[in-house]
């Protein structure tokens, strides 16, 4: 007989042993990963430290005084970077939605709208986002067809037009992994196609894909730097300008630190995201 656990059950002995066999394997091999991690940094750290050219890298790019001075001209560019990301997830959000819907509408009368959908995703898809940029900020301006717009306006744009294909073809991966039971389960309880989409397969789909829509969202984030080539003073523009200015390479680092700081909430809530759907999925797999 084995000896009351939480919850009220009773765990034997043999299990228990299994666990704390578990328990110990684990702790193995946590300190094992320590180990060899802090092994390899410090190997790589000597060879950077002892390489010929090590202190003019630092005094060229690891400018303690350098990145002092430039800290708030970059935090304020920084600041710019996050305001055309708030406006690009919106418009994403939108048009990546719109998109999914059209490529997944159903009848030979949609047909051209299909037909345009998959058009815009494969082009969107397949161009650089720098030539968008390039593109959209300085072709669209050219046609005199709106007023004078700031460079940030055309980049969100920009961004929001690559984007918004990359994740519409998630968000129909999702659709199309919903089972059509759903769908007719729904349409049998009197809802509308509109609603049965909207309470019914959205939801689903949204939960199926949420980890590769999180890894887009962290893509975008980090493209969004690219809005510098218009002409927006945001990070990257700052740091060059106090690169300009100093003649030192620091300023370029400190942007890409801060843009790793920025991120790296987001990669790591997507990775427990990703784990958090991969258990659940593997629930009763274990034997």
């Amino acid at each position: 007989m084995g000896s009351s656990d939480t919850g009220g059950f009773a765990v034997s002995e043999i299990e228990r042993e299994r666990r704390a066999f578990r328990r110990s394997r684990k702790q193995r091999s946590i300190l094992v990963s320590l180990a060899s991690t802090l092994v390899f940094a410090g190997f790589i750290a000597v060879v950077i430290v002892n390489s010929p050219g090590w202190e003019r890298v630092r005094e060229t790019f690891f400018d303690p005084a350098v990145a002092i001075a430039s800290l708030p001209r970059v935090l304020e560019g920084l600041w710019l970077n996050i305001q055309v990301l708030a406006v690009a997830v919106i418009g994403v959000a939108i048009l990546g939605t719109l998109l999914a819907v059209a490529r997944t509408l159903k009848g030979a009368v949609f047909t051209p709208i299909r037909l345009l959908a998959a058009g815009y995703t494969d082009f969107f898809r397949g161009i650089p986002v720098l030539l968008v940029l390039y593109l959209v900020g300085f072709g669209i301006p050219g046609l005199e067809i709106t007023g004078r717009m700031p460079p940030q306006f055309w980049g969100a744009i920009a961004i929001i037009l690559c984007y918004s294909a990359y994740v519409a073809e998630v968000l129909r991966a999702g659709i199309d992994a919903v089972h059509p039971s759903q769908r007719l389960a729904a349409r049998s309880l009197g809802l509308s196609h509109g609603k049965t989409l909207r309470l019914v397969v959205m939801p689903q789909a949204v939960r199926k894909v949420t980890p590769a829509l999180m890894n887009d969202f962290v893509s975008m984030q980090k493209d969004v730097g690219l809005i510098s080539v218009l002409g927006a003073v945001d990070a990257i523009r700052a740091a060059q300008i106090e690169v300009a200015s100093s003649y030192n390479f620091t300023p370029y680092v400190l942007a890409g630190i801060l843009f790793v700081l920025l991120s790296w909430p987001f990669v790591r809530l997507t990775d427990w995201v990703t784990a958090r759907a991969q258990k659940r999925e593997q629930i009763g797999g274990a034997v």
